[in-house]
């Protein structure tokens, strides 16, 4: 009995944990003349806003690293929950969505 009790101890906290960050995630909007970014992570949300005209988007390389926006001295990394091969095809579609629109 003892060992059952442990076993569903352990069981509740790895639902807690799971729990905490099913809903991570990462927003990328282009609004007008900004880019807003929302990053959540544990519960924790992270909030950044970019004038469209200064956002430098970083890596150039194929390497799969992730994704660094920045702009006027504060930057934000995105492309966590993307698989490494994706993450230069989100580069370049933030690129162009920033040149384009």
């Amino acid at each position: 009995m003892p060992f059952a009790f442990v076993e569903l101890l352990v069981f509740g906290g790895a639902l807690l944990v799971y729990a905490r960050h099913a809903r991570d995630g990462e927003k990328i909007l282009l609004q007008d003349d900004h880019l807003l970014v929302d990053l959540e992570s544990g519960g924790r949300v992270e909030h950044a806003e970019f004038s469209r005209a200064w956002v430098r988007v970083e890596p150039s390389q194929e390497d799969g690293s992730l994704v660094k926006v920045s702009a006027q001295g504060r930057s934000v990394v995105v492309g966590r929950y993307l698989r490494p091969e994706l993450r230069p095809v989100l580069a370049r579609e933030l690129r162009r969505a920033l040149r384009d629109a």
